[in-house]
């Protein structure tokens, strides 16, 4: 994939290093710095072969709440198309996603036509121009298997296939025939030939037609393996799996995903297992090499009733190098925040102080460089980053390695 282009040292790692310890205090010592997010010259300097960079994060719901924030949006920037501009909701985090090799998207809902009608819970219809979004700020591939996909049956379906096409984003987990269900999505990351693969573990009650079972990729041990071996039969050196599963709203992983997570570590070739579905974070853990991250949280989202860990979410930051005949995978989290504002009160004001508009920010990245957060935005931030790595390393993930891209600042 080409990346945007951006601006870091040129210095070698080892001077940049040697450079930071006389610096002491003045700018983190860190390899995987804000300034190196990308930066193949860490991999290089130990002797591996070819390396890429993968950012992945959660689940991509636009409620009601984001639909009217991205009018408002729309009449300060003056873009977007039939009045809906939603850049400026998910611009936080479009440092961190563009400059992956590979950003993987989760796009849960049902997309609709520009104009409207739109629906929420419990079937949602969304405004399509969150797919322009989602490529703007560097996406390039997401997956389409959720509980959602099949809200609005065929039509939905074909409709959100054809509109991330349109936004030239990437897809897989549903399709509009059996050929393009069974045409595995490898795509070029750095010379390096990666597959990207969805499952969810169902529809809501929704049946997919008799007939049209690959509609969309219902969760099973042998599909997924099936589907690993056709990706590796059509060239791919690499397979990550985005998989839709688990308990909303719980913290801690499911048995049903423990289960399934170890089996498919174990018995497929898989490099990668990204969860999605609960809403809220749950832990990455390694097992027999593969990293699983159960549950990213929320992207971005409203809920009708937030419950403080639904606006929290992570984007996964994994780093891939070659090592022999396998893959080593590093991984990374950037813990993530959606600012939600409070209701007014009987007079239609908002509390002094009080956040405006839903932004969807890196908080690592706020907390350093907006010096006019308030005292309560910037506790509930650092809270937010605490609970969330707290989160995520209570499965013993620490001594795989894992810690976040960017530590919370001082």
């Amino acid at each position: 994939m080409t990346r945007r282009p951006y601006h870091r040292s040129r210095l070698p790692l080892t001077a940049r290093l040697a450079l930071c310890a006389l610096l002491a205090g003045v700018a983190a010592c860190s390899p995987f710095g804000s300034d190196d997010l990308n930066d193949a010259d860490t991999k290089a300097a130990s002797g591996g072969g070819p390396t890429f960079t993968v950012a992945a994060a959660g689940d991509i719901l636009i409620h009601p709440q984001l639909t009217e924030q991205g009018r408002k949006d729309a009449e300060v920037t003056g873009k977007g198309e039939m009045g809906l501009d939603f850049d400026l909701l998910m611009a936080g985090v479009k440092p961190v996603i563009s400059k992956a090799d590979l950003a993987i998207c989760h796009f849960e809902p049902v997309a609709g036509k520009p104009e409207g009608p739109f629906e929420s819970y419990p079937t949602f219809r969304v405004p399509p121009q969150i797919a322009t979004t989602i490529k703007n700020i560097g996406y390039d591939t997401c997956s389409t298997a959720s509980n959602h996909t099949l809200d609005h049956g065929v039509e939905g379906v074909f409709n959100t296939l054809n509109v991330l096409d349109k936004a030239g984003l990437k897809h897989t987990g549903s399709a509009r025939s059996a050929a393009e269900a069974a045409k595995p999505l490898i795509m070029d990351v750095k010379g390096v030939k990666v597959a990207h693969l969805a499952y969810t573990i169902g529809f809501n009650g929704n049946e997919r037609p008799k007939g049209k079972e690959w509609l969309a990729n219902l969760s099973d041990i042998k599909a997924i393996s099936a589907a690993e071996k056709r990706a590796r039969a059509a060239g791919a050196d690499v397979v990550i799996l985005s998989i839709h599963w688990g308990r909303e709203n719980w913290s801690s992983p499911a048995g049903s995903q423990l289960y399934l997570g170890r089996r498919l570590a174990k018995e497929t070739g898989i490099d990668l297992i990204i969860g999605h579905h609960p809403h809220v974070v749950q832990p990455m853990e390694k097992v027999d090499g593969t990293w699983i991250a159960y549950s990213l949280g929320n992207q971005v989202a409203r809920h009708d009733v937030p419950n403080g860990l639904t606006e929290e979410g992570v984007i996964g930051w994994f780093e891939f190098s070659k090592r022999g005949d396998s893959w080593d995978v590093q991984a990374r989290y950037v813990p993530t925040f959606v600012d939600i504002p409070p209701d007014p009160d009987e007079s239609g004001k908002l509390p002094k102080d009080a956040v405006t508009d839903h932004r969807l920010v890196d908080i690592a990245s706020a907390l350093r460089e907006n010096k006019s957060l308030t005292d309560q935005r910037r506790s509930r931030y650092r809270l937010a980053f605490q609970r969330t790595e707290g989160t995520m390393l209570n499965r013993g993930a620490a001594g795989d390695g894992l810690r976040p891209l960017e530590p919370l600042p001082e």
